[in-house]
């Protein structure tokens, strides 16, 4: 089984993540931010990756390092996971439809950290979260699991449906990318041996 468990812990927040790649999309969240949270639940439900998170932050002050921390955490535990990266497809991509919003995600595990996020919202916040928090959570998850990342809302008008339709992309591209290639299972997919 590819799972991991990292414990984080600052000043600013303690964090517990447990992964399991081969799950069922079984998750059991709490951030104390509760869009976060269901927006959480939408990445592990449709990635079929078990995920459990618990945060404890400074909300006191706000969420930003709530977000941030967590990111990373979920992060590194999917790159603990995923270990040497043998017969994984590496690609994955989603364009997910959320009524009148379309979405596009791609990724490569690559090793090699990046993120182009073009997603705009028009509102400051939803729910209990600031909206310029999503980019954020997406860039610390994708530096801390060492991928590139690439959402981009294709159109859109719904601020919810925009920021759920970002984390549902990535949760089915993180599937497909994730998987293993039973054609390639012994290979780790690179020319240069190395991920």
């Amino acid at each position: 089984m590819r799972t991991a468990t990292i414990s984080r812990s600052t000043k600013e927040t303690s964090i517990d993540v447990t992964v399991n790649l081969d799950g069922t999309g079984l998750y059991e969240i709490s951030t104390g931010v509760g869009f976060f949270d269901h927006m959480l639940e939408q990445l592990s439900r449709h990635s079929l990756i078990d995920l459990t998170v618990k945060t404890v932050g400074d909300l006191h002050i706000d969420e930003h390092h709530t977000v941030e921390d967590t990111g990373i955490a979920i992060g590194e535990a999917v790159a603990k996971a995923l270990g040497d990266k043998k017969g994984i497809r590496r690609y994955g991509d989603a364009l997910s439809p959320m009524d009148e919003t379309l979405i596009r995600v791609a990724i490569d595990i690559s090793g090699r950290p990046y993120l182009v996020w073009k997603c705009d919202f028009t509102m400051e916040r939803l729910g209990n979260m600031d909206t310029e928090m999503f980019g954020h959570f997406f860039h610390s998850f994708a530096g801390a699991a060492g991928i590139t990342l690439h959402v981009e809302k294709l159109y859109g008008t719904n601020n919810h449906h925009i920021a759920e339709g970002a984390f549902k992309g990535l949760a089915r591209a993180l599937r497909t990318a994730t998987e293993i290639d039973p054609r390639k299972a012994d290979a780790i997919p690179s020319t240069k041996g190395i991920l």
